[in-house]
């Protein structure tokens, strides 16, 4: 908490694309300069004396911000599903609670749409400038609104198919299959690619190029 940190220059010159937000940069260099030791030295802090604590809410939500891109650069591949998969509970549960109180899949599907649309203001919020595609409200409504269809679709098929289909039937099947074609219509649309960064393509292939005569020479 102190903010005071060192590391050596070989450790440093190991970073990649640094991005800190707020103040844990110690965290992100340990995490960026592939940091493998790490040792803390213990510090006593007395009771303040003068002035406000700069740790407001705020700050608190930008570490989380923080942590959750440092989760992107660490594990680019599975990243993305990990955040898909909280993103899909989210979702379901506010789902769920709505079909608990009108029992139909359809209706209770659309509070579900309204709690992705929140992590998708996020997503847009935090990853604008790695976003391959140029209208990434246009894709998500594309998005939602086939899911929207595909789960009135499972709702007409459960009640023609199956004789009295139970409670969690109901439910689970349109749900399950909107949230399948969710998945596939995100990475056929480019949605949601957090660690695969296009500038760590561009350095990749930075890093595969021949260095230049006047380098070679030194």
């Amino acid at each position: 908490m102190s903010g005071f940190f060192c590391l050596s220059r070989k450790t440093y010159e190991h970073a990649q694309r640094l991005t800190p937000l707020g103040y844990k940069i110690g965290l992100e260099l340990m995490c960026k300069c592939r940091v493998r030791r790490v040792r803390e030295i213990p510090i006593l802090f007395g009771m303040r004396l003068k002035g406000q604590s700069k740790l407001s809410l705020k700050q608190q939500f930008r570490y989380l911000e923080h942590l959750s891109r440092l989760y992107d650069f660490r594990f680019p591949r599975a990243s993305p599903a990990i955040k898909f998969l909280i993103a899909t509970a989210a979702s379901w549960l506010a789902g769920l609670a709505t079909y608990a109180l009108c029992r139909n899949a359809a209706i209770a599907y659309l509070p579900a749409l309204a709690v992705t649309s929140v992590f998708h203001i996020r997503y847009v919020r935090t990853q604008r400038k790695f976003i391959a595609r140029p209208r990434p409200w246009l894709d998500f409504a594309v998005i939602s609104i086939c899911e929207w269809l595909a789960c009135l679709m499972m709702v007409a098929w459960t009640g023609r198919r199956i004789d009295r289909p139970t409670w969690l039937e109901g439910f689970l099947y349109p749900f399950a299959v909107a949230t399948l074609l969710r998945y596939i219509l995100r990475k056929e649309l480019l949605q949601d690619i957090r660690g695969l960064r296009r500038d760590a393509r561009a350095e990749e292939l930075a890093d595969s190029q021949p260095p230049p005569a006047a380098e070679a020479i030194d």
